[in-house]
């Protein structure tokens, strides 16, 4: 079966299940926190309650490659069976990976998310154009080409990205704001929503840079980094309705009681929904 546009399942999701992002993100102290031990155990444990809380309801799930990847080939088949029950649920998965590379190895990792048949596809993933935009190519040609998305790194909450990002092109602009360009570009003439997304920080205060590039915005740093949802309108501007705001201990640390889990996801949705609205 061939996939609507990513840009257009958000859009959809967004507007029927609420624009918030959850991610999954078993590191070993949250594990603890919910009683597990950091083993493989409790990995499939957390994942799976996240899993069955939130798959329902929420717009995107966004597990952390990172945390499943530490526990080798047993944390990457958690990772497989939680990216298939969440796509099935109804839940858009963001495989939050950073990839960036060249060429063939570059190909490899868009075989590996972006790929239908690859047991890791994911509706969209995050990548970094910091080797140039024109090495993400493969990529942006393979989420094209199966209805998925690429988030692309641009103006990221850690305050060390300022040395990269906020650097000067030959043209005066900005790196990031060159970056966010280029998923403009890539965005062209897209419906409702274009499926290239940038990562922008909801801490950064004024993102200081156009952020109308047609596609979705990531925002990390709500929650336990210090963001609210009634920061958004001050960092996106006009762009505030395209944000996917991203919360991952602010709701995670409810659990392991289902229902917090809900009730916490639930109500970051509806502060964002009034934020954006203004209501």
């Amino acid at each position: 079966m061939t996939l609507a546009p990513f840009g257009a399942r958000l859009r959809h999701a967004m507007d029927t299940r609420g624009p918030l992002c959850v991610g999954i993100d078993p590191h070993a102290s949250l594990l603890s926190s919910w009683g597990l031990n950091d083993d493989i155990r409790g990995l499939e444990t957390f994942t799976r309650t996240v899993v069955e809380a939130l798959a329902d309801r929420v717009a995107v799930l966004k597990p952390q490659s990172a945390f499943f990847e530490r526990f080798g080939s047993r944390g990457i088949a958690v990772l497989e069976k939680a990216v298939e029950e969440a796509r099935a649920a109804g839940a858009l998965v963001l495989m939050d990976a950073k990839r960036g590379d060249i060429g063939s190895t570059m190909g490899a990792y868009a075989a590996t998310y972006l790929d239908k048949d690859s047991p890791l596809f994911s509706d969209a993933v995050t990548v970094s154009p910091y080797l140039g935009f024109g090495s993400l190519r493969s990529a942006l040609d393979a989420a094209r080409a199966g209805g998925a998305g690429v988030f692309v790194l641009a103006l990221t909450s850690n305050p060390e990205g300022a040395e990269v990002q906020r650097a000067t092109t030959a043209d005066g602009r900005s790196l990031a704001q060159l970056m966010l360009d280029h998923m403009a570009a890539e965005n062209e003439g897209a419906e409702p929503l274009g499926s290239v997304g940038a990562v922008v920080g909801a801490t950064l205060g004024d993102a200081g840079a156009d952020l109308a590039i047609n596609g979705p915005l990531l925002a990390p740093g709500i929650g336990a980094q210090g963001a609210t949802p009634a920061d958004l309108p001050g960092v996106f501007g006009a762009s505030v309705g395209n944000v996917v705001p991203s919360v991952s201990r602010g709701v995670l640390r409810f659990g392991p009681d289902v229902s917090g889990l809900r009730e916490s996801a639930s109500r970051f949705a509806d502060e964002v929904r009034a934020a954006v609205s203004g209501a």
